[in-house]
């Protein structure tokens, strides 16, 4: 089986070719990325009309490079996959709408991916995870521990009540006038600070419901640097943060940050265990999945509970046209097909029965 994925969520415009064999394990053939991180820059952040006229000016060439490092042409593939949603659906919509036109000029099926579950599905393709197992997803715009229990079966069982990981990590480095994009600047500025110099919360923590709150985190922040530069002008020192303040800031976030998802991460086995039986795996995925002060404490977490940790690499824990087709396999491998009418979605939640904030234990599937 041959899937063809495209994905146009955001920021990065990409495309991929993976080949499915016989005992349904998973190769990828080709896997072009081509991010917009130059155009965004000036701003600070993604600028959606920016974003969407990227993707127009770049998605044709990309799907034709992939396609010719998998050395294949269109009528070879089996379906053509792209992401439907979530995200800017300027972008959404150009993604689905280039595979509907490939997917009907060429009489192929098409599969519309959840570009969350794309995320969740990730570990099967690497890593031959089996159903089912605790999801930690983590990105710019979503923290959520899941249970996985199947294609298309997704029980939230904590997630953000405010800010998503990737979005906090984004709002520090701009509030300490580090480059975009921010979340892997303050990583890198985090391994010459001292992460016990500034005593930042932990929120949550001990909570029983395995959710997640930024915010206050995030205002801890402003508020430690907004003193430190206090002192410095008391003490007649040059204005400004110096290098090791803006290191030290860093690494107390991080560590925060880090103690939280452990700590929250050690309700959500509980929790799963209690509901679902053993999983068979903790798995991480989303781009904050490559921030590696993150996966040593998620290692620490997994051993600790008896549970086997899998991580794929980081270049398939960012967005990538990779996760799509693969998902687009494993739905195709179901009869999970859509008509070539399907919208764009901005808001595609994968546990659709429960609530939109906290844990949603009312809401939450049994």
């Amino acid at each position: 089986m041959l899937v063809l994925g495209i994905e146009t969520t955001c920021d990065e415009t990409a495309a991929a070719v993976v080949r499915v064999d016989a005992a349904g394990k998973g190769e990828i053939l080709s896997n072009v990325v081509r991010s917009q991180i130059a155009e965004h820059a000036p701003y600070g952040g993604v600028v959606p009309e920016i974003a969407a006229r990227a993707h127009v000016d770049i998605v044709d060439l990309v799907i034709e490079q992939a396609l010719r490092q998998a050395d294949i042409g269109v009528n070879d593939l089996d379906a053509v996959a792209a992401a439907g949603g979530p995200g800017l659906v300027g972008g959404v919509l150009i993604g689905l709408t280039t595979a509907k036109a490939i997917a009907l000029i060429a009489g192929k099926p098409l599969i519309a991916v959840n570009h969350l579950e794309a995320h969740a599905l990730t570990a099967r393709l690497t890593d031959q995870v089996a159903f089912p197992y605790l999801l930690f997803l983590a990105s710019g715009g979503h923290t959520q521990l899941l249970a996985v229990t199947g294609v298309g079966s997704y029980t939230k069982l904590g997630t953000t009540i405010d800010d998503a990981i990737g979005e906090a990590f984004d709002k520090v480095a701009k509030l300490l006038d580090l480059p975009y994009p921010g979340g892997p600047e303050v990583e890198q500025r985090a391994k010459d600070g001292d992460a016990k110099r500034f005593a930042f919360p932990r929120p949550l923590a001990g909570r029983p419901d395995p959710d997640f709150s930024l915010s206050g985190l995030k205002t801890a922040v402003r508020q430690e640097a907004e003193r430190v530069l206090a002192e410095r002008v008391l003490a007649g020192r040059e204005a400004g943060l110096s290098d090791k303040d803006v290191a030290d800031l860093c690494a107390s976030f991080q560590m925060a940050v880090a103690d939280m998802v452990a700590d929250r991460c050690r309700v959500a086995i509980k929790l799963f265990r209690i509901r679902f039986g053993e999983p068979s795996a903790l798995v991480v995925a989303g781009g904050v999945g490559a921030n590696q002060t993150l996966k040593r404490v998620l290692q620490a977490t997994a051993d600790a509970t008896g549970l086997r940790l899998v991580v794929p690499p980081p270049k398939l824990c960012t967005d990538n046209g990779a996760m799509i087709a693969w998902a687009g396999a494993e739905r195709l491998a179901l009869g999970l097909t859509d008509p070539l009418d399907i919208a764009p979605r901005a808001r595609w939640p994968l546990d659709a029965e429960a609530a939109t904030v906290g844990s949603g234990r009312l809401g939450a599937k049994a």
